[in-house]
């Protein structure tokens, strides 16, 4: 199985610790958050990893060849150019995301989790029109997603300006399920070919809006799943590896 772990990113969030290395190094618990993930995706049986790289970018691939790579082919997607986005990301990697799954998870290095991969692999493979499959939780936030009741995605809303945007218009947002993406899914290889035409840089969740009206996104809920968003600022010393 295939994974692409998102790293480029340039974690503003956890300046001044930022400012002297790439968010995918920052401990938590005395632990890489890169480290962390490897060793996650290892266990449930990942083999092929491809790793985004932009801010302090040697310094990961450094950290990459120390490690051996965890026992695991890794490939570098490098955005050292620019910064691209998750839409632009998987864009710009759609020659090293190619498998024989057909698919492949997307995760966020900075998003600790004690999700069960094999459990949400398993759901992601249920559907062969599925284009994509969400994580998501019930959390609180301003921005949510919005699912059918066969979570099928047809909308976004901002609870807070009253925002909302959907492929079908007048959408009604306190008609569908309202839930919060987590940064970790599951993709399939022919969502590739209808990124082609989209700009070098481009957020996820604006083409799956794009596409959702036509194409299956599905979510899933992770019920009693810890989530714990590690770019924002954090006691490193002190914080559990996960929650």
């Amino acid at each position: 199985m295939k994974a692409f772990i998102l790293a480029a990113g340039l974690g503003t969030r956890l300046r001044p610790l930022t400012d002297r290395m790439p968010k995918a190094l920052v401990p938590v618990g005395g632990v890489p958050l890169l480290e962390q993930l490897f060793i996650r995706l290892k266990d449930a049986g990942y083999d092929e990893v491809v790793v985004n790289v932009h801010h302090f970018a040697d310094m990961i691939e450094d950290f990459l060849r120390q490690k051996e790579n965890f026992g695991l082919k890794v490939a570098i997607s490098d955005e050292r150019d620019l910064l691209r986005e998750t839409g632009g990301a998987i864009r710009h990697a759609a020659p090293l995301l190619e498998c024989p799954e057909g698919r492949f998870l997307v995760h966020n290095v900075d998003i600790l989790t004690d999700l069960d991969l094999q459990w949400f692999e398993s759901r992601a493979a249920e559907g062969k029109e599925v284009l994509a499959t969400l994580l998501v939780t019930d959390r609180e936030t301003s921005r949510y997603l919005l699912f059918d009741d066969a979570m099928r995605l047809v909308g976004w809303t901002n609870v807070k300006t009253g925002e909302v945007r959907s492929p079908y218009p007048g959408l009604d947002p306190a008609k569908y399920r309202r839930l919060a993406f987590s940064g970790i899914h599951s993709v399939s290889t022919s969502i590739l070919p209808l990124m082609a035409s989209w700009p070098e840089k481009f957020s996820i969740i604006d083409f799956y809006l794009s596409v959702c009206g036509n194409s299956v996104i599905r979510g899933v809920e992770g019920h009693g799943v810890s989530i714990y968003d590690a770019g924002t600022k954090i006691d490193i010393s002190t914080e559990a590896r996960t929650r």
